[in-house]
């Protein structure tokens, strides 16, 4: 009886953390779409080729794998996407080590949270 409630409560918790993880995901790949002109300019500015396809290639992948993710859809599949995304997009947007100051630390904030957005991206590939 004990191990049913926990299994139900283990079910409930990975369910949230999808929809959690999943849904920022795609929240922020609808929000980039609002930013997209600020977001290309970023981009090219570091050096990417066609930096508007990259973006809109990125913004795609962020949405899809971020719903797959929310739906339980090849979850381990959509993690690795995400998960190489932000290790192409966490040194592009929180080079901290270009910056001073305010700027520096909150670029800090963003590539220590994108760790551990890692960490929750592995806590679901380990699930399979």
């Amino acid at each position: 009886m004990a191990t049913d409630i926990f299994l139900a409560g283990a079910e409930s918790a990975t369910a949230a953390g999808r929809l959690l993880l999943g849904g920022a995901f795609a929240f922020a790949g609808l929000r980039n779409i609002v930013n997209r002109g600020l977001l290309a300019g970023l981009i090219g500015a570091r050096g990417v080729p066609l930096p508007a396809v990259t973006l809109w290639l990125g913004i795609v992948l962020q949405i899809i794998a971020g719903l797959m993710i929310i739906c339980g859809i090849q979850v381990s599949l959509a993690a690795l996407m995400l998960l190489a995304f932000l290790v192409a997009a966490t040194p592009m947007f929180n080079n901290f080590w270009d910056h001073q100051g305010l700027d520096r630390a909150n670029r800090i904030n963003g590539f220590v949270a994108n760790i551990a957005i890692a960490g929750g991206i592995f806590g679901l590939i380990g699930q399979g």
